[in-house]
């Protein structure tokens, strides 16, 4: 058999029961002031930290981006040079036509005016 004890609880009454419920400051025990700094301080340190870990991937995100951009924009230009050397060349034949016709005279030669050379 047990024995009770002599120092057993005694159930205390409801208003008894409310006034000693520890509040939540006191629950994690930083009731005093250097604790709660010190919490408050390494808080602050563990979100600062992730802002930083946060920022540099949108920043290297951001980064990627940027270069796969610009490499967009050089393969652009390289195809409107293209575009322009193109344009050029054939626009050049017309242009020397033109210049053959208006300044040294020229004329296409009729087929009577033709002379075919044979490579014997």
């Amino acid at each position: 058999m047990r024995k009770k004890s002599s120092n057993s609880r005694v159930p205390l009454s409801s208003n008894d029961d409310r006034s000693k419920i520890p509040s939540v400051i006191d629950w994690m025990g930083i009731n005093n002031t250097s604790a709660f700094a010190l919490i408050t301080f390494m808080s602050l340190t563990l979100i600062s930290g992730l802002a930083v870990v946060l920022k540099e991937h949108q920043n290297r995100t951001t980064f990627n981006e940027l270069q796969q951009l610009k490499d967009e924009r050089n393969e652009l230009e390289v195809k409107w040079g293209q575009l322009l050397i193109e344009q050029s060349t054939f626009g050049v034949e017309g242009r020397v036509e033109q210049k053959a016709v208006n300044d040294l005279r020229m004329q296409l030669p009729t087929p009577a005016e033709i002379i075919m050379v044979s490579y014997e």
